[in-house]
């Protein structure tokens, strides 16, 4: 009796990673944000909103009156920190709704259960974080470039009928627009990194409205009505009063007066991004340490 083997040949097929890539975990994050209808009117509210403050403070002037003399023109140097200051009046309204948009990033997730797919696909947790914060910071940079340069272009035109004559050419007023876009980007990182730690809408939202509203208005009447140099310097190293110096034409010279701190431009984004880093580091370092 003949006896016939046969032998089954393995094919080893090419080994592929299930595991989601980085580039993945970012395309599925502005997937994300983009598909919110919240974003879409965040983004409106803020062009419309500081397009139209801008308009307005562009266009209203002093009436003239009997007796009173006119004002005298104003130097190139106050003529250019005037437009910059129209140019960039509705960042604080754009910082609010930004503020919003940062929370509801990330805290959405959490109010509808969905963040446990999210890191299900992702149980490293922290490349999804990263990858929000990174979608989010550019999409609100370039919605404030478009803010702040959409603002200039209509208002520009208009101001030398009040004796200001804009000047595209200086470089001052260039990287104060800059400064403004980037100041909201990272604003937005600041109220993401709060909801994240948060993970509530509304307790986010209100935490965020507090650190950039409310604490640095009632720290500035303290130091109004009293003059405490403490609260002056609290004041002074608020993330909306460092950040200010982003987008301001005319910075202040670094300096200590009675024990009174002020900032230059570059000190005060240093301020701004590292309120920004140690809140995000506290929110990644929880992520990993709390269950979903």
């Amino acid at each position: 009796m003949t006896h016939s083997s046969v032998t089954t040949a393995t094919v080893a097929l090419p080994h592929r990673s299930s595991r989601l890539t980085f580039g993945g975990v970012l395309k599925s994050e502005f997937i994300k944000l983009f598909t919110l209808r919240s974003t879409f009117w965040c983004c409106v509210i803020v062009v419309l909103l500081s397009v139209g403050v801008g308009l307005l403070l562009a266009t209203v002037t002093a009436p003239a009156r009997d007796g009173v003399p006119a004002a005298p023109n104003p130097t190139n140097l106050q003529q250019q920190a005037i437009a910059v200051r129209d140019a960039t009046v509705g960042t604080g309204i754009g910082q609010l709704v930004l503020s919003v948009l940062g929370v509801l990033v990330i805290s959405g997730e959490y109010s509808t259960g969905m963040i446990r797919s999210t890191f299900a696909a992702e149980p490293k947790r922290l490349p999804t974080l990263i990858a929000k914060a990174i979608i989010l910071g550019v999409t609100t940079f370039v919605v404030g470039l478009v803010t702040v340069f959409g603002t200039a272009a209509i208002i520009f035109p208009l101001l030398p009928g009040i004796h200001v004559h804009p000047d595209w050419g200086d470089s001052k007023l260039l990287l104060s627009l800059f400064g403004a876009a980037g100041y909201l980007a990272v604003i937005s990182l600041v109220a993401f990194s709060i909801g994240a730690l948060i993970r509530s809408t509304a307790g986010g939202i209100a935490a965020a409205m507090g650190l950039i509203l409310v604490a640095p208005t009632i720290l500035d009447i303290i130091a109004l009505t009293t003059g405490a140099v403490w609260a002056q310097n609290l004041v002074t190293f608020a993330p909306t009063t460092a950040g200010a110096k982003l987008y301001a034409y005319v910075s202040s010279t670094p300096s200590t007066t009675d024990g009174v701190i002020s900032l230059d431009a570059h000190q005060g984004g240093y301020v701004l991004l590292a309120w920004f880093v140690v809140l995000f580091v506290a929110a990644a370092v929880l992520l990993k340490r709390r269950d979903a």
